[in-house]
């Protein structure tokens, strides 16, 4: 019953394939720093604790809910995103393997430097991250490969933006370039929105610098879905498409959130236009990277608008969705801690081939609670009450 495929895009290096002399390694116990406190990181250390290959999974910094996973599961004060730090506690406690989670620390290079430290580590580096960095170079990214998705402008000017949201037709989708936290996308049905987001995001400075640039594109209409690909530099295994709830209010109302929940797997994608997304999508843009030089390794995230004219590619994103790995991890079945690591070490292929990744024949859902207010200012501090006793082999409570 397993899902998804196995491709291959242009090999980016010459290693050997896996063979009989590394299959010490692909069974060897490992110590492991997972980074993120999230509910996605929390769902990653429930599946990487059944892992047999596991003695000791850190956290860094992990939340309450993670805490209490498992015996073998210890949260620790360390930032992900500073790698000094990280790199040292890693020495400090003989950790093998760092999977990370949340992309800030990706965007800063982390992979990078764990790499450079001779630690093995799940997610891309500083200049592959730029996928989900910089939206602009994104679009970039995509007009050189051909990848299909919606017209755009990127603009470094308030002014520049202003003129030109005043003069173009509505509707329109107005995108800080930089990180926002999946907060920092408006779609505007009228000028006037279109003026005032680009006013909020660049003027304003509603995300920060993540809004010094923006990116200005037609609205496409369809249904979203998410295609999450493991990418072991030439090798790619697509998983189960998702869908996610991006408003935060019901019947698609209120403004954008990182995802209020989500479904696995997706009906709204067929067997056909699946294998489009690789060919047309995901091989095209690891081509491209590799062609300046970039390898990629770790998870591609694809947002995706299906239009009557096909799918669209809204947006990359360079680690696991989040809610869209929540209700992935509840189908996954097999060891995720030696799928995350054979994608980093270079034996993904291997791995898929030994039949190592599968997934439950039922469908799984999660739903986001949040305080009133998200996702702008809200309330903190708040007691959390009523999970007790909720877990179950079928119903899991993930802690964002």
């Amino acid at each position: 019953m397993a899902e998804g495929t196995l491709g291959l895009a242009t090999p980016l290096d010459s290693r050997p394939l896996a063979t009989d002399s590394d299959s010490n390694a692909s069974t060897a116990p490992l110590t492991v720093a997972l980074l993120g406190s999230g509910g996605r990181e929390h769902a990653l250390a429930w599946k990487i604790a059944q892992s047999p290959r596991l003695t000791k999974l850190f956290c860094l910094p992990g939340n309450p809910g993670m805490a209490r996973v498992g015996p073998m599961v210890e949260c620790r004060d360390v930032s992900p995103s500073d790698a000094d730090a990280v790199i040292a506690f890693c020495r400090e406690h003989g950790v093998d393997f760092v999977a990370v989670g949340p992309e800030d620390p990706l965007a800063s290079g982390i992979a990078d430097a764990l790499v450079t430290a001779g630690i093995a580590c799940f997610g891309p580096g500083k200049q592959a991250a730029r996928l989900e960095a910089d939206k602009a170079f994104a679009k970039e990214v995509m007009r050189d490969a051909n990848v299909p998705t919606a017209e755009s402008r990127t603009f470094h000017s308030h002014a520049e933006a202003d003129r030109f949201v005043k003069r173009r037709e509505a509707p329109m989708v107005v995108k800080a370039a930089g990180l926002a936290k999946g907060k920092g996308v408006v779609v505007c049905d009228t000028n006037d929105e279109a003026i005032e987001a680009v006013r909020q995001a660049m003027r304003l400075q509603a995300f920060g610098d993540a809004g010094k640039t923006v990116v200005v594109e037609d609205k496409l209409e369809g249904v979203e879905c998410s295609v999450l690909a493991l990418v072991d530099h030439g090798d790619i295994f697509v998983l189960p498409p998702c869908q996610d709830h991006k408003p935060v209010g019901e019947g698609n109302t209120g403004p954008m959130t990182g995802g209020m929940g989500a479904y696995c797997p997706s009906t709204t994608l067929s067997a056909a236009d699946l294998a489009a997304v690789e060919q047309n999508v995901i091989i095209p843009t690891l081509d491209r990277l590799a062609g300046d030089g970039i390898r990629y390794r770790g998870c591609l995230y694809v947002g995706l608008m299906l239009t009557p004219d096909g799918p669209r590619v809204l947006e990359f994103n360079v680690r696991f969705g989040d809610p869209e790995t929540q209700p992935l991890m509840m189908r996954w079945q097999g060891d995720l801690l030696s799928a995350l690591h054979a994608t980093a070490t270079g034996t993904l292929a291997a791995f898929v081939e030994s039949g190592g990744i599968a997934f439950d024949d039922r469908a799984s859902v999660c739903v986001v609670l949040a305080s009133g207010g998200y996702p702008g200012s809200y309330e903190n501090g708040r007691e959390i009450t009523g999970t007790s006793g909720l877990d179950s082999d079928d119903l899991v409570v993930f802690h964002a």
